[in-house]
């Protein structure tokens, strides 16, 4: 009977769910990647409109050079990471499996910095206006993953009145560990970035989230906050305690509402890197140039946190960590829950690339062709951070019911993948709300042109 009682202690526990760590470079300090020959820069890495280039093939760049912008608001810039000569600006492949346009750039090895790389002065006489002008210029977006642009969050409207600053250090995917890492190793620049962010929403308090699995981080952590005055909120080691909404609700008590954003409860939420990001920029002039990242999984020979040029190909991380180890069954940017599998390992590190998980062929389930079984377990249901029911969702997305799923709220799904982990009958109930997703966001626009059309008769 000992499987009943296990199925009741599923039933019975709501939200969230417990996947093995494997935090195995948790205690490894953060070191310089390779030095890529070449390296390939999206000039789309961040959440809103692409940048068009500003350099032309044969151009000879430095780095932080700005080599890609936008006019539109919700955009960010793109900068070299290396210094050398422009061999391309091509369609090349891209971490979300389509092809964009990039900058290719051929590396000189002489690592020469642009003259505008130099410490923008102290951001606590700045006004927000001139803070957020100049993280726009550094291009700096969510090192999360999001990558929305940081300019525009730091932009509240003004009846939207921001309390609280959250940095977010929960990082709870396994095997992740480089946010661990740099509150160790700097702790005091993660602080100093989110007194920036402070200055610039205006909000009252700071408080540092960390999962309880980092003890070594919450004593760092804690004793810079005893200087500096802000708190350190102790949060349990559960997947997804890092997903925003679930964070604030952990911290403060206060449930962001369905379709809202954290600046609806007075809370503003950024990652730890990003902190990191707006001290380097800010302290030392450096735009978003590079980032540090988690290479790790049975795949692989070594792990490692690296500090990895933006563009390199992660082939060229995979080949310095040591190389494959037998055969590959998923190499993953980001982590095994939400990061995305990838088709090819000629694809670059972005912004938002917060890990490089490889794993064997024989680790990785393979799940048989077939259609959406359900045996009405709601499993999915009890696991839900958001409170959604995803096999319901995933039934529809799989009949091409689009409209029944604005009913089901399903873009309040994180697509934290929760649901997916626990189901028995291994749905891929992540995919299927994805494809939903885009299902239902045809059907309104449609349903917008045909109200158009039938306005102008």
């Amino acid at each position: 009977m000992g499987w009943v009682r296990n199925l009741q202690r599923e039933l019975f526990t709501k939200g969230g769910v417990h996947p093995p760590s494997n935090k195995i470079a948790a205690t490894m300090k953060i070191f310089p990647g390779p030095y890529p020959e070449t390296v390939v820069i999206p000039l789309s890495q961040h959440i809103g409109a692409p940048c068009e280039p500003l350099v032309e093939i044969h151009d000879r760049v430095l780095i932080g050079q700005k080599i890609g912008d936008s006019e539109a608001y919700v955009s960010a810039p793109v900068h070299s990471s290396v210094s050398g000569e422009v061999t391309g600006i091509i369609e090349y492949h891209h971490p979300t499996g389509v092809e964009v346009l990039s900058v290719q750039i051929l590396s000189d090895g002489m690592n020469e910095v642009h003259p505008s790389v130099e410490p923008l002065g102290d951001p606590m006489e700045m006004t927000p206006q001139e803070i957020r002008k100049h993280i726009r210029r550094g291009g700096i977006v969510g090192l999360g993953g999001a990558t929305f642009p940081t300019h525009v969050k730091l932009a509240p409207p003004e009846d939207k009145q921001i309390e609280l600053v959250i940095i977010n250090g929960a990082e709870c995917e396994p095997y992740l560990t480089g946010d661990h890492r740099m509150m160790v190793e700097r702790g005091e620049d993660i602080i100093e970035g989110a007194r920036v962010i402070q200055r610039a929403v205006g909000a009252e308090r700071i408080v540092v989230a960390i999962e309880r699995n980092k003890p070594d981080a919450i004593s760092v952590m804690k004793e810079i906050g005893d200087e500096y005055g802000f708190e350190v909120a102790v949060l349990p080691a559960r997947y997804p305690m890092g997903a925003e909404k679930t964070l604030i609700k952990g911290i403060t008590g206060r449930e962001v509402p369905s379709g809202g954003l954290p600046m609806d409860v007075g809370v503003l939420v950024d990652n730890v890197g990003t902190a990191a990001a707006i001290y380097d920029l800010f302290y030392e002039g450096m735009p978003l140039v590079d980032r540090v990242l988690t290479v790790a999984g049975d795949g692989v020979a070594g792990h490692a946190n690296l500090r990895i040029k933006v563009g390199t190909l992660v082939r060229d991380v995979i080949d310095f960590c040591g190389g494959l180890v037998g055969e590959p069954g998923k190499v993953i940017l980001g982590g095994p829950m939400m990061g995305l599998a990838q088709y090819s390992t000629s694809v670059p590190v972005i912004k938002g690339t917060s890990g490089i998980v490889v794993l064997r062929g024989e680790t990785v389930w393979k799940r048989e062709p077939g259609h959406f079984v359900c045996i009405r377990c709601v499993l999915c249901v009890r696991r839900c951070p958001m409170n959604l029911m995803p096999y319901l969702i995933g039934s529809y997305s799989d009949a091409g019911m689009w409209e029944e799923l604005e009913t089901l709220n399903i873009n309040d799904c994180v697509e934290c993948g929760c649901c997916a982990y626990k189901c028995p009958t291994k749905n891929p109930l992540v995919q299927l709300i994805k494809v939903g997703k885009e299902g239902m966001a045809r059907q309104q626009k449609k349903m917008e042109e045909l109200t158009e059309a039938l306005d102008k008769e």
